[in-house]
Parts: C-alpha cells; sequence; structure tokens
C-alpha cells in the first residue's frame, strides 16, 4: 500500500531521543490504520508528523515521574506519544469507546510499552485506586467542560496539562466561574515549538489544590 505519509521532520528524532524508532513505528500504524479505523481524518497523512506525532512529543518535558492519566485517548494523542517519549512515567489511557480502546491496547502490546495502560470509562464514572499526578487531554471539549471532568481525578497539587489551540487565553477566561470551584490556581497558557513546527502547541497548564 503506497501511503501519502508526511516525511519525519528533521526534529522528530531529537525531541523523542532514543525511544525514536519505536515512535516511527507508532506512526506507520496510524498511517495504514487510523484511517480505516475512525481515528484520523482522509486529509491527515500528509501532515501526520507535524501536526499529531510532534505536535503532541513537545508535551513529553512537561511531564513528571509519577501516574498520568489521558483522558479521551482516542487514537494515543498524546497518550501513546507522551508514553513512548516517557518511559519513566506511567500512563493509564482513558477511553469510553471500544474499537478505539482495542486499537490503543493493541499498540501498547504492539509497540512494546510497559508503563502505560487503558481503562475503558468515561472520564466522569471513573474510580481509581489512587489519584492522578498530572493528567492530559488533547480535542476533548472546551475547558469549562474539562475541568469538571478531569480535576477531581487528581491529587492535591496534581495538574492539569491539556493541548489547546489558538483560543486558549479565551477558553481560560470562560471558564473563570469552574476554575474557582475546582480550586485551580497558577492557570497559564504555555507555547511550545516556536521556531519548531509551523504551527506551535498550546497547553493550559493549572496546579489543582
Amino acid at each position: 500500500m503506497t501511503l501519502n505519509l508526511e516525511a519525519e521532520p528533521a526534529v522528530a528524532a531529537e525531541l523523542f531521543g532514543d525511544p525514536i524508532d519505536v515512535a516511527r513505528d507508532f506512526t506507520r500504524h496510524l498511517a495504514e490504520q487510523g484511517e480505516e479505523l475512525g481515528l484520523i481524518g482522509p486529509l491527515e497523512l500528509p501532515r501526520l508528523w507535524s501536526r499529531h506525532i510532534v505536535n503532541c512529543v513537545l508535551v513529553a518535558p512537561l511531564l513528571r515521574p509519577g501516574l498520568v492519566g489521558d483522558v479521551g485517548s482516542g487514537a494515543g494523542l498524546p497518550g501513546l506519544v507522551l508514553a513512548i517519549a516517557r518511559p519513566d512515567v506511567s500512563f493509564v489511557l482513558i477511553e469510553p469507546m471500544e474499537r478505539r480502546v482495542a486499537w490503543l491496547t493493541g499498540q501498547i502490546e504492539e509497540l512494546g510499552l510497559t508503563n502505560a495502560t487503558v481503562l475503558r470509562a468515561r472520564a466522569e464514572d471513573i474510580r481509581l485506586d489512587a489519584p492522578l499526578d498530572q493528567v492530559t487531554a488533547r480535542a476533548v471539549s472546551a475547558l469549562k467542560t474539562l475541568i469538571p471532568l478531569t480535576a477531581p481525578l487528581l491529587r492535591p497539587g496534581g495538574e492539569l496539562v491539556v493541548m489547546k489551540g489558538a483560543g486558549a487565553a479565551g477558553e481560560i477566561a470562560n471558564a473563570a466561574k469552574v476554575i474557582a470551584r475546582f480550586r485551580l490556581r497558577n492557570v497559564e497558557v504555555l507555547t511550545l515549538g516556536e521556531g519548531v513546527l509551523p504551527d506551535v502547541t498550546r497547553v493550559i497548564r493549572a496546579t489543582v489544590d
């Protein structure tokens, strides 16, 4: 099968480091199966590396050793990408759809990842044995909707690290009441990848009291 897959950007190997070969395998699997499984759209292959894989791995330095939940993992963006890049961090990939759970579980096995598990559930229904240290999410919902789903999963002092678009600052403003209700502090927008990619990665980071 001939794939119109974007060439790997030179910066990818630098950002992933030693696990770059695993990242390459994951990207190839996503390119070969993603559209058929409804994980990515038909127009994503020519920008798969830059718009999705590198876009996600830029978040890896923001994570710290501990337990990170990725809410609405879907195709594994950012959860699987981050699990590849940060073998020192444990991940639980939270996804309600059976088809996507099967994909995530299969990729963990195929890629030989020992630091990731999959939990089939909606975020609002989760009952964890231990609270999370950090929560990530990408393209799940508006911040004011996302906070009530994710903040209760975190330990005191835990962090939200959620990927957002150009309207990130506006989402914070619109979520002011929810931010206060769930006692979030140090709410900030981080811009990652300037000078690395045509489109930067924006992250809203906040600490839960």
